[in-house]
């Protein structure tokens, strides 16, 4: 995904420089200035695929092949900045001591301006100060199909989405933790390809390294895997929480091994694909079946629109540290509105969860994968319990009383929580405003 830094100003402005050199990671070949009247714009990409100067549509900046990535145009002769429907690209911004709105890919690249940073909500334009909603996730009017019927269509639409993304120029891989949703992409998406690489990580003996293995040697791809020390784990951690940007105790606790496989990745492929979104458009989580069964939609639908601040931004952030793009072909708008017609009994069906999700799939996958109860990625590559006990050891009861309270007014939840934020503190500073960060429900 690429990086992004600008300002909308009508004064001549050099700090966009400085501001995507924060950022550069996120674009690891070109580096390129889109210069128009009122926005200087800096971006650190992989490639040219976007729209400059598109007249006839205001288009300034997109990915013409991605409908999941960040808009900046002009209508009524002022910019505007658009954020996709889901929140897959990420997009902060402030407003300068002048007034004009400086925006980035990361806050990392606005923390200079020591003003009030801000996130953009999943599909809102920002234009001359003012949000406007263009889009808001809604449930959707169930289908009055067999179940057969729907699988069907599912499988259909989730070939589609991977084909919209899948550019046969461009090295391409999978990261495969052997669950349902990563290895149901792993196998849409290998025969589109005569050769497709996929990526596990994990502790020696962990569940997810042995049905990685078992899927890709059932699909046939060209697989790595990479197994870890608890040693290198607390080694990387500062550098995970550094490119995250948040101290979130089980967003950061997922997205370690997300960040170890993405490296191992990055030096063998360009792009990779991703299952995120599966558990929330299809009841994948374990709690989800202790609540009343008239509440399971609603709470698939909220969760959903809280993926720009859990699983979409590990996946962002895990990626674009190594300079490699990321697809996640659930969160796609034709997949995503699909599966909010789904009705709920399909979804989770006598006490099994994804249950029409495993249909769709149930000729692409072996039969051990198919059935595999929902693991936590944390969980699966082994991590399990390891940086509870470790911060448990770490900070005294003492220290954590003193310390849960931060300085923005939030209290902490837990001493591993306590840990992720002294090192967040190192690299960003006591911030006194973290609007801007979401936390997990």
């Amino acid at each position: 995904m690429a990086g992004i830094a600008g300002i909308i100003t009508k004064d001549k402005n050099v700090k966009v420089h400085n501001m995507l050199g924060k950022i550069s990671h996120r674009g690891k070949n070109h580096r390129f200035i889109v210069l128009k009247d009122g926005l200087e714009l800096a971006v650190s990409s992989n490639d040219f695929r976007y729209v400059q100067g598109d007249g006839a549509k205001g288009i300034i900046y997109s990915m013409p092949k991605r409908e999941d990535s960040i808009g900046i145009g002009m209508l009524d002769g002022k910019i505007y900045l658009k954020r996709d429907k889901f929140g897959v690209d990420p997009l902060y911004y402030l407003y300068t001591e002048e007034g004009n709105i400086a925006f980035a890919s990361e806050v990392k690249a606005l923390a200079g301006f020591n003003k009030v940073i801000r996130e953009l909500e999943p599909g809102s334009i920002l234009q001359n100060g003012e949000i406007k909603k263009y889009f808001t996730l809604e449930k959707g009017k169930a289908f009055n199909k067999t179940e057969d019927e729907i699988a069907s269509a599912l499988r259909e639409k989730l070939v589609q989405s991977i084909k919209r993304r899948h550019d046969k120029s461009i090295k391409t891989g999978a990261w495969l933790s052997g669950g349902l949703d990563s290895s149901a992409i792993s196998a849409l998406l290998r025969p589109l390809m005569k050769e497709l690489h996929t990526f596990s990580v994990g502790f020696k003996d962990a569940p997810d390294l042995e049905y990685a293995k078992i899927v890709a040697d059932f699909i046939g791809s060209t697989h790595h895997e990479r197994i870890i020390s608890f040693e290198e784990v607390i080694k990387i951690l500062p550098d995970v929480i550094y490119h995250l940007e948040s101290f979130d105790g089980l967003l950061v606790r997922s997205s370690i091994m997300n960040f170890l496989v993405s490296e191992m990745a990055s030096q063998y492929v360009d792009e990779v694909f991703s299952g995120e979104g599966g558990d929330e458009l299809f009841a994948g989580y374990e709690y989800i079946k202790q609540l009343p069964f008239e509440s399971i939609e609603d709470e698939l639908i909220d969760i959903t629109k809280r993926l720009h601040n859990t699983a979409l931004q590990r996946v962002d952030r895990s990626s674009s540290a190594f300079g490699t793009v990321a697809h996640v072909p659930f969160v796609d708008e034709d997949v995503v509105a699909f599966a909010t017609r789904i009705p709920v009994e399909y979804k989770l069906k006598d006490g099994v969860e994804k249950w029409v999700l495993r249909q769709a799939l149930k000729n692409d996958l072996p039969s051990d994968v198919l059935n595999r109860t929902k693991s936590k990625f944390w969980e699966g590559s082994g991590m399990g319990k390891h940086l509870f006990s470790y911060a448990e050891g770490l900070i005294s009861d003492a220290e954590f009383e003193k310390e849960k309270k931060i300085k923005c007014g939030w209290e902490l939840k837990s001493k591993e929580e306590l840990l992720y934020y002294r090192l967040f503190r190192d690299k960003f500073g006591d911030m006194d405003n973290l609007d801007w960060m979401g936390r997990s429900k």
